[in-house]
Order: structure tokens, then C-alpha cells, then sequence
């Protein structure tokens, strides 16, 4: 699995603690991370959480990335930002518990955590516990045991719902101001990370049109 991390300007001073207590968890599972950033406050490209839900839409629809770790403060901003888009299914994760039911219960693809909230001493090794429920114990299988089927049946339906109620990626990223979209494709190492990973040629023309 190939799981992006993007950080947003307030919580970017974190990007280091965070990318290394994910690789730490997730490199001995055999998967790889690539680090979009922000990788500090003052870099010169300045995501918002609005521009990561864009980022992260474009990363999981292409299938340049199979997941997304992303977060703000409080989480809630990313996680609205993420779920505003098709093929993206973002749960708001505080704890181990929270990482563990999202990843069998809702199945999603990207998780928005709050870097700020709660974030004091002991603040990596909850995050090493979050990626260690979150990837280590499979996806989907639902929980608690005696709910497995009806709750693998909801998450079915939700996924059908969707697609009827979501518009294709880029119909979607036409109706949005062009400069929040280029914003968020502005990385200092977006074109070499998303182009090797990039599956859907229409994303991918269309990104570079963008950039």
C-alpha cells in the first residue's frame, strides 16, 4: 500500500514527527509512504485544510496514493475537506480504538487526525498506536463480530449512495477557484511523488494543465 501524508499550515512544524512515527509503524508492513508535506511552517507552498481534502481527492482518485494521513488542529477541518470529494471516505481518528473500528466498521481510505488537540507528552507514541490499529489488522472485516454482516451490508450501501450523489473528480475540481487548486498541487516535491504514482491518464493530463 502507498500512503500519502499531508499536513496543512498550522500543525506543519509536525511533519517530521509525524511522517516518523508512520514510517516506523507501516515500512516493516511492507508499505511506503510518501511525504507530500508541509514539511515546515515556512515553506513557501501554504496548504489550508481546504487544499489538503483537494490534494488528498486528486492522490486517492488517481491512484497515486492507495491512502491519506492528513489532520489540522482539530481534525474536523481536514476530515470535512477530504469527505467533500468523490472516492474518498475520511474518518475523523483521535485514539487506537477509533483507527482500529473505522478501519473494519467504515473502510475508508484516509484519516484526518487532530495534531494539535489533546497533542502534548506521549503525542507519537499515540500516533504510532493510531497506524498500528489503523494498518495493522486488516480492512473491512467489521466489528464487533456479531455485527459483521449487516455492517460489511452499510457499507455497501454507502459506497452506492455515493457514487450517485458524487460527480467525477474533475467536473468537480472545474467548478473550484483554479488558483485553490493550483495551491494545492504546489509542493516543493508534488509533481515527482504524484507522477510516478499516477494510474487515471485523465487526472494526470488534467493536473498537468493545472500545474
Amino acid at each position: 500500500m502507498k500512503i500519502a501524508l499531508i499536513n496543512e499550515n498550522s500543525q506543519a512544524a509536525k511533519n517530521g514527527l509525524i511522517l516518523s512515527a508512520l514510517e516506523k509503524v507501516v515500512v516493516p508492513m511492507g508499505h511506503t509512504v510518501d511525504n507530500y508535506g508541509m514539511y515546515g511552517a515556512d515553506d513557501k507552498a501554504q496548504l489550508t485544510y481546504v487544499q489538503c481534502g483537494i490534494l488528498g481527492a486528486i492522490l486517492l482518485n488517481s491512484g497515486a496514493a492507495d491512502y491519506v494521513i492528513t489532520g489540522c488542529g482539530t481534525g474536523e477541518g481536514a476530515m470535512l475537506a477530504m469527505n467533500s470529494f468523490p472516492g474518498v471516505i475520511c474518518g475523523h481518528v483521535e485514539d487506537p480504538v477509533d483507527a482500529y473500528t473505522f478501519a473494519h466498521v467504515n473502510d475508508g481510505n484516509a484519516v484526518a487526525i487532530p495534531f494539535a488537540k489533546g497533542f502534548g507528552w506521549g503525542g507519537e507514541l499515540n500516533l504510532q498506536y493510531v497506524f498500528e490499529k489503523l494498518f495493522g489488522f486488516g480492512h473491512g472485516q467489521g466489528y464487533p463480530p456479531e455485527r459483521v454482516e449487516p455492517e460489511m451490508r452499510n457499507k455497501r450501501i454507502l459506497d452506492e449512495v455515493r457514487l450517485k450523489t458524487l460527480r467525477p473528480l474533475t467536473q468537480c475540481l472545474d467548478g473550484i477557484d483554479p488558483e485553490l487548486v493550483k495551491g494545492a498541487v504546489a509542493g516543493e516535491h508534488f509533481k515527482e511523488l504524484f507522477f510516478a504514482g499516477c494510474k487515471d491518464s485523465d487526472i494526470g493530463e488534467y493536473v498537468k494543465k493545472l500545474i
